[in-house]
């Protein structure tokens, strides 16, 4: 891992940082780059607008390991609020939550309560729900919130990350169940015991599980395969393999950050590609932020030119 990501990855988890950093002008002028804002609004605003260049979106209020169950009924409430809204519009819009924000640190049955009411108002109305996944100490149990859920609610996915040596084995045992898998490269300061320090590792694994999720096995399952990557080198390969196999370009999807190879979406949708970008709002956003600069540190010389044109 490269000394940059690695001080990226720990200021991503300094409290002190999380608390002053984002009452800092340049800061907040710079991560817009990355958001359209903190509000909801926002995320709506940008939606309808990258829809009109035939790009979908996933939604996702950031948020994390919240140690109050008041907080998580709130964000409870506050998608079942958005899945309203996206039923009056014509959007090709999914949201992503992660469990934490549920209360998984406090009461993981509560956290399944959470879960299964938001994945059956998001069924109920059309919309596909993603789990998202944490530091490789919550895989376990987002697993099992993943499997208990979509027993019953059949319009769910959950994010996997390619860097966890597990992840391979994951996949092997979730592919059968249908459902969906977004597969990343992983975002968090994991230690070399549990994840490939290496980047051509972690490529390479990917482009491995890419493979699979795109096989007869994989598509008769009904499984939902997306590939969240702005590698511009893995995507080429994801589309050549799947040319290769015959995977039609409707079984599967590409998903990408907002506001990250915007040139990439643009090229991918018309090509007739499915593309699908993740867009955060919200006003917890420094360790979002601090993770998607270390995923590439030359993005650090934008913040830097932020703060001299601040």
């Amino acid at each position: 891992m490269g000394v940059m990501r690695s001080v990226l990855l720990a200021a991503s988890e300094n409290r002190w940082l999380r608390k002053q950093a984002p009452r800092m002008g340049f800061v907040k002028k710079a991560v817009k780059r990355f958001m359209p804002g903190e509000r909801v609004e926002d995320a709506l605003a940008a939606a309808k607008s990258l829809a009109g260049q035939r790009v979908s979106t996933i939604m996702t209020r950031l948020g994390e390991n919240i140690t109050d169950l008041r907080e998580a009924e709130e964000v409870t409430q506050h998608y079942l609020d958005v899945l309203d809204q996206l039923a009056g519009t014509t959007l090709d819009a999914q949201i992503s939550i992660k469990p934490t924000q549920l209360g998984l640190d406090v009461d993981q049955a509560q956290c399944l309560a959470n879960l299964r009411q938001i994945a059956a108002a998001a069924h109920a109305r059309g919309r596909f729900v993603w789990i998202d996944m944490e530091q490789h100490g919550y895989v376990d149990a987002t697993l099992d919130l993943y499997r208990r859920a979509l027993g019953e609610s059949p319009n769910l996915g959950v994010a996997l990350q390619s860097y966890l040596y597990r992840t391979p084995k994951d996949v092997d045992a979730l592919v059968p169940l249908g459902g969906g898998i977004r597969l990343v490269k992983g975002a968090y300061l994991e230690p070399a015991s549990v994840a490939y320090p290496k980047k051509a590792d972690v490529d390479r694994v990917y482009l491995e599980l890419a493979r699979g999720m795109l096989t007869p096995r994989a598509r008769q399952a009904g499984l939902q395969a997306v590939f969240g990557t702005h590698d511009l080198t893995l995507i080429g390969a994801i589309q050549q393999h799947a040319a290769q196999a015959d995977v039609p370009k409707e079984a599967y999807e590409f998903a990408m950050l907002y506001g990250i190879q915007r040139g990439e979406q643009a090229r991918l949708a018309a090509e007739q590609h499915r593309v699908r970008v993740l867009i955060s709002y919200g006003e917890y956003w420094f360790p979002w932020y601090m993770r998607r600069l270390a995923e590439r540190p030359a993005n650090v010389i934008f913040v830097a030119k932020s703060m001299f044109s601040n």
